[in-house]
């Protein structure tokens, strides 16, 4: 019984009941909770420098980028432009930031290049 109860008291060379060891309810969603605060507190200081409004531009693409990079800098992981839309998504509507018909239009609207004709007449001296 004496031996039974020794073997309950310690778990990996370690006392059940020391101070230093969490108890086993809060050990895994303690570090998890600090990780997703942690993220969130590095993606606002990201929003400091790409503002979410520039995410509705035609630089929309190099933005998420700058997010990405930011948050894979800051927290040594690597981050997918869904996983940094979903982040986004948790403080802003992003529906809102999605181009309409005529914003399209206007991006996909192809014209010729021509120069000027005065920039062919030369002028003589």
């Amino acid at each position: 019984m004496e031996g039974g109860r020794e073997k309950e008291e310690e778990q990996d060379g370690v006392s059940v009941l020391s101070p230093c060891k969490a108890p086993p309810s809060s050990v895994s969603s303690v570090p998890k909770e600090q990780q997703q605060v942690e993220l969130e507190l590095r993606l606002l200081e990201a929003l400091e420098i790409y503002p979410p409004v520039k995410l509705r531009g035609m630089h929309r693409h190099f933005v998420l980028y700058g997010l990405m990079e930011f948050l894979r800098r800051s927290l040594d992981r690597h981050f997918s432009p869904d996983e940094v839309l979903q982040l986004l998504d948790r403080f802003y509507n992003l529906e809102v930031l999605k181009p309409d018909d005529e914003e399209v239009d206007i991006l996909n609207h192809e014209e010729d290049f021509c120069l000027p004709q005065s920039y062919f007449v030369k002028e003589e001296s």
